[in-house]
């Protein structure tokens, strides 16, 4: 089983678990390194913050699954094996993207992909002026991303309740676990929008679990149902995708007032330097330097006595 496997399956493991776990956004190394030390069970990339991060750009569409795909390949390996959820956006063109975007999140050691159903070029969730292609299309996406041989989570994501409406909605999420979707994903739902997914999805037979978006692009993230709440309508896996992205963007413009107004940022709450080094394994590098390291003179000469 590769490491890619393993994760799927670790992520897969989480959806039929007996809680809602949580999913920190990650958007680095450090971030990622963080997360790990942190305890958290899988972690999440989001599109808009691959566009802020790498493109400096919002989220209508001009991130690609190879820029996801990119960033993800550099973070995994600072996770130690906590499974990564990416988004896939559209799958980026019809089915046959999809399933194509599917063998290079697979590539790039993603664990699962959440793909939804706009019109390309998608727009962030939360913004006006969403359009969605007809749920046959959207539901042969997420066929193909599950036919791709692959392993990885598909997490089937729906932004029509905006759009066209509840019924619209319950309809899409029946097709995609229809299609084999390991889990939907109803953007801007709320505890009775969930409740109406899970008693449609039950009635029908499936057992498919549901995502949750908890993102300070909707709007406050105080609030809203608990955990409790949502296990009890079938939610999983609770995303937090930009939060830490929020986090330290604040710290860096903190950081860069104080530098240029005070000539440091010794007022402004950091990391010792140590710290950072150590996250991203400074000692034990060392310590394979010198095991690596070629023999002193001094030492050549003792061994020749």
């Amino acid at each position: 089983m590769t490491s890619a496997t393993a994760s799927a399956q670790r992520l897969r493991e989480l959806l039929d678990g007996p809680a809602v776990v949580r999913l920190p956004g990650v958007f680095d190394a450090p971030s990622s390194a963080l997360a790990a030390q942190a305890g958290a069970s899988a972690v999440c990339l989001s599109g808009a913050t691959v566009s802020a991060v790498d493109l400096g750009v919002p989220d209508l569409g001009f991130v690609h699954g190879t820029d996801i795909a990119r960033r993800a390949a550099s973070l995994v390996p600072s996770l130690d094996g906590v499974p990564l959820l990416a988004d896939a956006d559209t799958g980026y063109g019809h089915a046959l993207q999809a399933r194509q975007t599917a063998r290079s999140y697979a590539a790039a050691g993603i664990a699962g992909l959440h793909l939804e159903d706009q019109e390309s070029p998608k727009r962030c969730g939360h913004l006006a002026g969403k359009s969605v292609v007809d749920a046959a299309e959207a539901a042969g996406r997420v066929r193909a991303a599950v036919e791709a041989g692959t392993g990885l989570v598909v997490v089937a994501r729906t932004d029509a309740l905006s759009v066209r409406g509840l019924s619209s909605v319950v309809e899409r999420c029946l097709a995609f676990a229809d299609a084999g979707a390991d889990a939907v994903f109803v953007e801007g739902a709320g505890l009775a929008e969930l409740e109406e997914v899970a008693a449609a999805l039950a009635a029908r037979g499936h057992r498919t679990p549901q995502v949750y978006n908890r993102s300070e692009a909707g709007g406050a993230i105080d609030s809203g149902p608990g955990d409790e709440e949502l296990y009890q309508v079938g939610v999983r896996l609770v995303i937090h995708p930009v939060s830490a992205l929020l986090a330290a963007a604040y710290a860096v413009r903190r950081a860069m007032n104080e530098i240029l107004t005070s000539g440091h940022a010794g007022s402004v709450d950091r990391l010792a330097w140590p710290e950072l080094t150590d996250l991203v394994g400074l000692p034990g590098l060392l310590d394979d330097e010198q095991r690596y390291a070629a023999p002193s003179a001094a030492r050549l000469e003792e061994r020749s006595r």
